[in-house]
C-alpha cells in the first residue's frame, strides 16, 4: 500500500474521529438513541395478549352454569365483568369496555346434564381488533373444553375429544413477543444510526466550506470516501454491541447464535446503511435535507417493509418484490435467526449475499456520484 495513501487516510480518519468526539449530536445518535429506541420497541410495543376484559352473563342458575363461571374466573387470560342483561352486554361491547362476552343461556345446565339437544352457550367478540377477537375465541374454547373434561371425569364419564392438540412452540417456547421484537427493532435502530450519521458528514463539509479546502489537497476520492466510512463503521459496530448488551442483559432476550456471524452480518448491513447515508449527503449537500431524506429512506422501509412488524408474505405481490430492495429485511431476518434459533448457515448465507450486493450498490453509487470538482 502506498505510504502516502496510508498517511493521508490516517490523518483524515483522525479528523473525523475528532469531529465525532466534539459533536454531541453524534454521541447522542450513536449511544443514547439506540438504547431509547430499543426500550420503546421492546417494552412499549407488546403483541402479548393477556387480561382481556370479558363480559359474562349467566342466565342459568343451575350447577353447570355456576361451575363454568368459576372456570372462567380461574383463567389468567380474562378479566371478567358481570352483566345483568343482554342489553348491557351489547352496550359494553359497543362502547369498547369489554372485548368479548360469554352468555350462558337459562337452559344450559338442563341440556348439558341430560345430554339432549345443544346446550346454549354464546360467545361474542369485538371484531374491530381481529387478533384480540381470535385470542378470546381460542382461549374461551380452551377454558370450556377443560371445564367439560373435568366435569365428565367427576361424573365418571369418559371424555374423548375428536382431535387432541398438543401445541409446541420452537425457538420461543414462552411465546414472549419481546424476544421477537427486540432483534427486529435492532435492525430499525441500526438503519437510523447508519443512515443518519453519514447523511451529515459530506453535507457538513460543504456547508462549512471545508470541502473546497479538501479538494485543493492531493487527497484522492477513494481516500476521502474511506475516511468518511471507517470512523462511522466503527461507531456503528459499537452501537451494535451496545444494543446486544441491552437486549440480552437488560431485556432478557436470548442470544443463541455466534458472535462472528453477528459481526459479519452487521458489517455487511452497515455497508449498505452507511452507503445510503453518504449517497444522500453527497447528493443533497445540505445537512437538514440530507437528514430528512435519510430518515425517510431508512426508517420507514425498515419499519414497514422488513417483516419486523408486518409479515411479508401477507403483503401484495408488488410490495413483496419491493421488500427485496430493503436491507433491513435481510438484517432483521438474520438477527431473529441468530437470537432465537442460532447460527444456521442455510438462512444466514443468502441474507449475507443480498446485504453484500446492496452494500456494493450504495457504496458504488456514492463513489460514482462523488467528484473532485466544485460545482
Amino acid at each position: 500500500m502506498n505510504p502516502l495513501f496510508r498517511r493521508r487516510l490516517r490523518a483524515l480518519c483522525r479528523k473525523e474521529f475528532f469531529l465525532i468526539v466534539r459533536d454531541p449530536g453524534s454521541v447522542l445518535v450513536a449511544f443514547i438513541l439506540p438504547v431509547l429506541l430499543l426500550f420503546i420497541f421492546g417494552y412499549a410495543i407488546n403483541l402479548d395478549t393477556g387480561n382481556v376484559r370479558l363480559g359474562v352473563l349467566v342466565e342459568d342458575a343451575g350447577p353447570a352454569g355456576e361451575s363454568l363461571l368459576q372456570a372462567l374466573k380461574g383463567s389468567s387470560a380474562f378479566q371478567l365483568r358481570h352483566c345483568g342483561s343482554r342489553q348491557e352486554v351489547m352496550a359494553l361491547l359497543a362502547s369498547g369496555e369489554v372485548r368479548g362476552a360469554v352468555i350462558v343461556a337459562n337452559d344450559f345446565s338442563a341440556k348439558w346434564l341430560q345430554g339432549e339437544g345443544t346446550a346454549a352457550l354464546q360467545l361474542l367478540t369485538d371484531g374491530s381488533e381481529p387478533n384480540t377477537a381470535q385470542f378470546i375465541g381460542s382461549y374461551a374454547q380452551g377454558v370450556y373444553e377443560k371445564w367439560d373434561q373435568g366435569e365428565a371425569y367427576d361424573r365418571g364419564l369418559v371424555w374423548a375429544p375428536v382431535v387432541e392438540l398438543r401445541p409446541r412452540s420452537w425457538f420461543n417456547p414462552g411465546m414472549v413477543s419481546r424476544n421477537f421484537l427486540a432483534p427486529g427493532s435492532i435492525s430499525v435502530v441500526m438503519t437510523i444510526i447508519g443512515a443518519l450519521l453519514t447523511s451529515l458528514v459530506v453535507a457538513r463539509e460543504w456547508e462549512r466550506g471545508t470541502m473546497e479546502a479538501l479538494l485543493a489537497t492531493p487527497v484522492t476520492r477513494m481516500e476521502l470516501l474511506l475516511s468518511k466510512i471507517i470512523p462511522y463503521y466503527l461507531l456503528g459496530i459499537l452501537a451494535m454491541i451496545l444494543c446486544l448488551v441491552v437486549a440480552v442483559q437488560v431485556m432478557g432476550v436470548p442470544f443463541r447464535g455466534s458472535f462472528p456471524a453477528l459481526f459479519v452480518i452487521s458489517s455487511l448491513f452497515l455497508g449498505s446503511s452507511l452507503g445510503l447515508g453518504l449517497f444522500l449527503s453527497t447528493l443533497l449537500k445540505n445537512q437538514f435535507n440530507a437528514a430528512q431524506a435519510a430518515l425517510t429512506a431508512g426508517f420507514l422501509p425498515s419499519l414497514m417493509l422488513s417483516g419486523f412488524v408486518f409479515q411479508i408474505e401477507s403483503m401484495p405481490r408488488p410490495l413483496q418484490w419491493l421488500t427485496r430492495l430493503v436491507p433491513a429485511r435481510y438484517f432483521a431476518h438474520s438477527l431473529q435467526t441468530l437470537f432465537l434459533a442460532g447460527t444456521i448457515p442455510s438462512l444466514l448465507i443468502p441474507d449475507g449475499l443480498f446485504l453484500a450486493l446492496l452494500a456494493g450498490f450504495w457504496l458504488g453509487l456514492t463513489a460514482w456520484r462523488s467528484k473532485r470538482t466544485v460545482e
